[in-house]
């Protein structure tokens, strides 16, 4: 009797530590999975609701700059923002809503744009169904990334890519897709060119998983 019960002991204990450790398990995965960079909501740039458009779920992300006049961390980012929503929802596009769903202001700030799980818009060739649309606002023709900038948009990229289940080898730029444009500007563009951005989500990718 004793031994049997020495054994139910033992098997219970088994038990115990199988099930806490599981719960550990899912807790840290949960934790890893959590999005690491803030995005500010559209009531706080006084965006408007999206019109209804054509849904998909994101299977890559392509990143652009909005292209426009030099913008400094000194000027407006959430008025220029608004300014290019009322544009592109006005007669001259007729668009659902802004055409990119998440935008980087040259402080490194993140704005929330299109629901990600309505299809972007643009001015070029290319079917952007399928795309996560990470803008930078501002000229990157013109301007420059610093460190700050690139560690937001790796870090941005490692949530979405994690979210949406995208390898980082899905992640590409405008230009990639397209023979109308420079997107996202030369400086930005270099850091893709040379495999920089790719390596550094698919590290941060194994280090959050």
């Amino acid at each position: 009797m004793l031994k049997l019960n020495t054994i139910v002991l033992a098997f219970v204990t088994i038990c115990i530590f199988s099930l806490n450790s599981f719960a550990q398990s899912k807790k840290s995965k949960k934790v890893n999975n959590r999005d690491t960079v803030k995005i500010v909501p559209k009531s706080e740039w006084k965006g408007v609701e999206g019109r209804p458009y054509k849904q998909h779920v994101p299977v890559k992300i392509t990143v652009h700059h909005e292209g426009g006049k030099l913008l400094t961390v000194n000027d407006d980012a959430k008025q220029r923002l608004k300014n290019i929503q009322t544009w592109g929802m006005g007669p001259d596009r007729k668009w659902a809503d802004v055409p990119y769903h998440l935008l980087i202001t040259p402080d490194g700030t993140v704005l929330e744009g299109r629901n990600p799980l309505t299809v972007g818009e643009t001015n070029t060739e290319y079917d952007p169904t399928g795309h996560l649309l990470i803008c930078f606002l501002g000229n990157y023709n013109e301007q420059k990334l610093d460190e700050k900038l690139l560690k937001v948009l790796t870090d941005l990229l490692v949530d979405q890519c994690i979210k949406y289940n995208i390898p980082a080898t899905e992640i590409s730029t405008h230009r990639d897709h397209s023979k109308q444009t420079t997107c996202p500007g030369d400086d930005i563009y270099s850091y893709f060119s040379n495999g920089f951005i790719v390596k550094e989500v698919e590290k941060g990718l194994k280090e959050r998983n």
